[in-house]
């Protein structure tokens, strides 16, 4: 299956470079170098996947990502500076799937790539099923597995693929808790590197934020002192 890639950002050596090693691996690759321009192409071409830069000329980083996820599901992995923690989680927070921290080293840009496209295809091959559904339902929570589809009180939450895939896990395996460092294993599902459990603690923020009734006092999705989390039900 070919799948296209679009690369936005303002530094036109960051894209060829990007490009060339896209390429390399198969993929089609489209390229912006403003925001402005970055989001007409994702609009109009659909591109199967977006890496975007944060400082951007007319449109920066954040307003794209929020702007295509009013809209899209398509997965997104951010272009961080290194020393930027807030780039991390600001991005994260507008619902980017992914992040990637400059400089960085092309085989960790590709397995982002890869692994966030196989999630992306999986998502897809199940929502295309013609069985009847796997579901579980936890007081006013729903999940149903084969369609990627979690409802609250009879309506349809919407949810991020990696909100999805972080809550699946976690219902499937409930009361067990994990620490940061195995959600990132078992869901991110590639090598992470260190002060990248940030990532975890987002997700788990932007769950709670959608399906409980009171974030601040959360009834699934509880946290572990000095584990983790754990999926109550």
């Amino acid at each position: 299956m070919d799948h296209t890639v679009l690369v936005v950002d303002d530094e036109e050596n960051i894209v060829n470079i990007i490009e060339y090693n896209l390429k390399k691996e198969g993929y089609d690759v489209l390229k912006a170098y403003d925001g402005e321009e970055g989001l007409k192409l994702a609009v109009t071409k659909s591109p199967d996947l977006v890496i975007l830069d944060i400082m951007m000329p007319k449109m920066d980083g954040y307003e794209v990502c929020r702007r295509l996820r009013a809209t899209s599901d398509v997965p997104i992995i951010m272009l961080t500076a290194r020393a930027d923690e807030v780039d991390t989680v600001i991005g994260l927070e507008m619902g980017a799937d992914d992040y990637v921290t400059k400089p960085f080293k092309t085989r960790e840009l590709l397995a982002r790539v890869k692994a966030n496209l196989r999630r992306k295809n999986g998502h897809m091959e199940s929502a295309d099923k013609n069985a009847s559904a796997s579901t579980d339902t936890f007081k006013n929570i729903s999940i149903d597995y084969d369609r990627y589809e979690v409802t609250k009180d009879g309506k349809s939450l919407n949810l991020t693929l990696r909100e999805y895939e972080l809550l699946s896990f976690l219902t499937k395996n409930k009361k067990q808790p994990f620490t940061r460092e195995a959600l990132l294993e078992k869901v991110w599902g590639y090598e992470y590197y260190g002060g990248d459990a940030r990532s975890v603690d987002v997700t788990i923020r932007r769950l709670r934020e959608k399906i409980e009734d009171d974030p601040s006092k959360p009834q699934y999705i509880i946290t572990k002192r000095g584990i983790g989390y754990y999926f109550a039900g």
